[in-house]
C-alpha cells in the first residue's frame, strides 16, 4: 500500500524568483539570524502578566493591555555578577540540569534573576533590583520559598538559605564535596530520568526535601583535554552498564537548619533508582522508585513521623516503563495525576492514597504526551496527546472524573504549550511542514488573544526551500510507518538521484513530526541533487509501548531491519538510484549508520557516523539497562548489537565524527570501532573535534557540515 500527504506550497512559490540553498548561504543566513526575538514567557502566578527576556531587556507584558513595557536592562545585573574563577579542568555537568534564570514569587510582586552565579531580586512593579549573593563561588540552581521571604540555593555541593530581608544566610548542610553531593545530581540521573534538580521547598515553607549523591563509586572515564603542551586529565564520573550507580539519599532538613531525617529508599547503587522526589502536601514527601532495570514502579509516600515509605502506587512491565512527567498531587495530598502506559498507551489516571480504585481519565489508542496544566478548581487537565495523529500533538483537557474531554487547539500540526500556572491562558506554539513556528496567546478555550512571536519565514521568502512530504506505508509485517521526504531541485521523477538516508532510531525517541523541520543542511542536500529521506522504525515514540518494545534486549536487530525495508520502499517509488544510497546519523543515529553499513551492505554505499555507540557495554548504566537489561543477564544481546566485531563486513565508504572529550557517547567506543577496521584492513575516513560535548558546534560544526558534504559528494556522484 502506498499512500502520499504532500504538505507543500509549490503552488504557491515562484521558485525562480529565490536563492537555491548552498552550504555558503546557509551559514550566511544564519549569521543573519535576528537576536531580538521575544524568548518564552515566565508566568506571573495570576496569569495576568508574564516576564520574558528580549535582547538584554527584561519585559513584562500585560495580557489585559495585550502590549509589554520594559521592565528593566538586565545589562548592569549580569555586570555585577561576580564570574568564578576558571576552573584548572573541566568539571563534567549533565547540559540537562533545570535551572531557571527568571522566577516568581508566590506573590507575583517580585522575580528572581539569576546570572553567572550570582542571584538579584527585581521589583515587578517599577524593574527595581538588588544584588543578593556576590561571591567568587557561584550559587546554583536558587529558588523562592512558597512563602516569598527566603531564597535557597546550592553552593560547593551544600544548600543554604538567605532571608531576603536581611540577607542572612543559614547552611543547612556542611558536608559537600566533589564526590558527597547535597541537593545536586550527578551526570547519568539528569540524562536518562530527566532529574534535573536535587531539592524541593516543602509547600508551607518550613523544610527542604533533597537528594544527596555520594558518586564516590561511580567509576571514572579518563578524559584528557590534549590542545596545550601538556595533556590535562579531566575525569569524568561515568557509570556504564553493569556498573556502580551513584548512591542516592532523600533527607528532609528544617529550614532554620538542623539534623536531616533521612528516608529509607533501599539499594541505590545496585538495585533502584529514584526517577522524581516532591511533596504531596506540606507533611508528606513522595519518590518515585524503579528497580535498577525499569520494569517495575512505585510511588512512595514518607510521613513527618517516619523514615520508612508507604507504597501508593506500583506498577510493573514485562518489558520497561517509560517515566515520563511528576505525579501531581491535588490540594488535599490525596489525590494524585499520574500518567501510564499500563493499558499499552500513555494514559491519564487519577489515584488515591488511601488505596480506593484508579479511574482512568482518558483512553483510546493513542498517547497522552504530556500534562500542560491542572486547573484544581474547575476541576480539569490539560494535556497534549496524538489521538488526532501520532505525528501530532494537540492541546485537550478532560475533567477530573473523565468526562467532558475538549480538544483546545486546532489546526493540523504540532502545538507547543506553556499554560499559565491558574490554567486561565497560555502560549501555543505552532508549527507544520509547510509552516514555521508562531506563538500565539491564547484562553484556555483556545481562542486567540494575541499573536506574540510572529513566525520567522525569511527562509521562505528569500530561498528556494523544497518542501517536505509525509510517507505512509506498510512494512512486510503489515505495520504502518512514517516517513519524511524532500525532493531535489529541479525534480524529475523520470531520472534516478542518490538519496540521503537520515537515521536516527533509537528507542522512545520520534523523528516524523508535522512540525516545521527547519531551514538546515537537508536543503542543501536537496539542492545538490538529492533525494532525504527519515523514517520512524519500530522502537520509537508516538505510537504505544507496543510500538517500542521489539527493540527490548536486542538494540539494532529490529531498527535495522525496518529501516532496510524503508531503503527498499525509497527505491520502489522509482526516482532513486539503488547504487547511491547514503546513510547519516549522530549518536545512537551514528550506531544505526554502522549498523546499516554492516548489515545492510547490499543496499548502503556510504555512511556517515557521528559520535556513534558502537558498543553497548561502553554506554551509561539507566538508559542501557532500560532496553538491554544487565550485561551479566543479556550476554547474547550484547555481543550481537557489538559493531566492532562485525568489522570485517564493511563494503562501503565510511566517514566517522566523533569529540574527543564528549561526556555523553564516549570516544573509546569510535577507538575500538577504527580499531577493529584497521585490524580487518578496511578504510575509512575520520574527523575529530577537540569540544567536550556530545555534538559538535561553532566553527567545528561549520567544518563538519562541509567534511560531509565533500564526503558524500565523492561518495554518491
Amino acid at each position: 500500500m502506498r499512500k502520499l500527504l504532500f504538505i507543500g506550497f509549490l503552488a504557491l512559490q515562484a521558485f525562480g524568483q529565490k536563492k537555491p540553498v548552498t552550504l555558503d548561504a546557509l551559514n550566511d543566513y544564519r549569521g543573519s539570524t535576528p537576536r531580538g526575538v521575544p524568548g518564552d514567557p515566565v508566568w506571573a502566578p495570576d496569569g495576568k502578566t508574564f516576564v520574558f527576556r528580549q535582547r538584554t531587556q527584561l519585559r513584562l507584558y500585560d495580557l489585559a493591555k495585550k502590549q509589554a513595557r520594559d521592565l528593566v536592562d538586565l545589562a548592569p545585573l549580569d555586570a555585577a555578577a561576580v564570574s568564578p574563577p576558571t576552573a584548572e579542568r573541566h568539571e563534567w555537568e549533565n547540559r540537562r540540569v533545570d535551572e531557571p534564570p527568571l522566577q516568581w514569587d508566590a506573590a507575583g510582586k517580585q522575580v528572581l534573576y539569576f546570572s553567572d552565579g550570582d542571584i538579584f531580586l527585581i521589583d515587578a512593579a517599577d524593574g527595581q533590583w538588588k544584588q543578593l549573593t556576590k561571591t567568587a563561588i557561584a550559587e546554583r540552581d536558587p529558588k523562592f520559598s512558597p512563602d516569598g521571604r527566603r531564597i535557597s540555593f546550592r553552593r560547593n555541593w551544600d544548600l543554604y538559605v538567605l532571608n531576603i530581608a536581611d540577607g542572612a544566610e543559614t547552611r543547612l548542610t556542611a558536608n559537600g564535596s566533589d564526590t558527597l553531593r547535597n541537593g545536586g545530581v550527578d551526570w547519568v540521573y539528569p540524562e536518562e530520568l530527566s532529574l534535573g534538580t536535587a531539592y524541593w521547598w516543602s509547600p508551607d515553607s518550613k523544610a527542604i526535601a533533597y537528594l544527596q549523591f555520594d558518586v564516590s563509586q561511580e567509576p571514572l572515564y579518563p578524559h584528557q583535554d590534549l590542545r596545550g603542551p601538556r595533556p590535562v586529565s579531566e575525569p569524568q564520573r561515568y557509570p556504564k552498564a553493569g556498573e556502580n550507580n551513584p548512591q542516592v539519599r532523600l533527607g528532609v532538613v528544617p529550614e532554620t537548619g538542623g539534623v536531616t531525617r533521612w528516608l529509607d529508599l533501599g539499594d541505590t547503587v545496585r538495585a533502584a533508582l529514584i526517577a522524581r522526589v516532591g511533596w504531596a502536601d506540606a507533611t508528606h514527601v513522595y519518590a518515585v522508585r524503579t528497580n535498577r532495570v525499569q520494569n517495575q514502579l512505585e510511588i512512595l509516600l514518607f510521613g513527618d513521623a517516619s523514615t520508612a515509605g508507604r507504597v501508593v502506587y506500583q506498577e510493573s512491565d514485562p518489558y520497561w516503563i517509560n517515566v515520563e512527567g511528576d505525579p501531581v498531587f491535588l490540594k488535599d495530598g490525596q489525590r494524585f495525576v499520574w500518567t501510564s502506559e499500563r493499558d499499552g498507551f500513555r494514559h491519564l489516571y487519577l489515584y488515591f492514597t488511601d488505596g480506593r480504585a484508579a479511574r482512568q481519565l482518558t483512553k483510546g489508542a493513542w498517547q497522552v504526551a504530556d500534562v500542560a496544566g491542572v486547573d484544581e478548581p474547575s476541576g480539569r487537565i490539560y494535556f497534549r496527546s496524538t489521538e488526532g495523529s501520532p505525528l501530532e500533538r494537540q492541546l485537550y483537557s478532560v475533567k477530573l472524573d473523565g468526562t467532558d474531554k475538549k480538544r483546545v487547539t486546532q489546526g493540523a500540526g504540532t502545538h507547543r504549550v506553556s499554560m499559565a500556572p491558574n490554567c486561565a491562558v497560555f502560549l501555543d506554539v505552532y508549527s507544520n511542514f509547510a509552516s514555521p513556528p508562531e506563538a500565539t496567546l491564547r484562553t484556555s478555550s483556545g481562542d486567540a488573544i494575541a499573536v506574540y512571536r510572529p513566525a520567522d519565514r525569511r527562509a521562505r521568502e528569500q530561498f528556494e526551500v523544497r518542501p517536505t512530504e509525509i510517507v505512509e506505508f506498510k512494512g512486510k509485517s503489515g505495520v504502518t510507518f512514517y516517513a519524511t521526504l524532500i525532493k531535489p531541485a529541479g525534480f524529475d521523477p523520470a531520472k534516478k538521484y542518490p538519496a540521503l538516508v537520515n537515521v536516527y532510531g533509537g528507542p522512545h525517541a520520534q523523528a516524523v513530526r508535522n512540525a516545521w523541520p527547519g531551514f538546515g543542511i537537508d536543503q542543501v542536500y536537496a539542492h545538490k541533487g538529492y533525494v532525504v529521506w527519515q523514517m520512524d522504525n519500530r522502537g520509537t515514540a508516538g505510537r504505544g509501548h507496543g510500538f517500542e518494545i521489539p527493540v527490548f534486549h536486542k538494540l539494532g536487530a529490529i531498527e535495522a531491519a525496518d529501516q532496510r525495508e524503508g531503503i527498499e520502499y525509497l527505491i520502489s517509488m522509482g526516482f532513486v538510484d539503488p547504487a547511491r544510497i547514503g546513510v547519516n546519523g549522530w549518536s545512537y543515529g551514528g550506531f544505526m549508520t554502522l549498523n546499516l553499513l554492516l548489515n545492510a551492505n547490499d543496499l548502503v554505499r556510504a555512511g556517515f557516523a557521528g559520535a556513534p555507540v558502537t558498543d553497548w557495554r561502553n554506554y551509561d548504566s539507566i538508559y542501557t539497562e532500560r532496553y538491554m537489561g544487565l550485561p551479566a543477564d543479556n550476554q547474547e544481546g550484547y555481543a550481537a548489537a557489538a559493531l566492532p566485531g562485525q568489522a570485517g563486513k564493511l563494503r562501503g565508504r565510511l566517514l566517522i565524527a566523533h569529540n574527543i572529550e564528549d561526556d555523553n557517547v564516549l570516544f573509546q567506543n569510535t577507538l575500538q570501532m577504527i580499531s577493529a577496521l584497521e585490524a580487518a584492513g578496511k578504510q575509512f575516513e575520520l574527523a575529530l573535534y577537540p569540544q567536550k560535548a556530545h555534538a559538535v558546534s561553532g566553527a567545528a560544526a561549520r567544518h563538519l557540515e562541509a567534511t560531509m558534504l565533500d564526503f558524500f559528494e565523492r561518495s554518491l556522484k
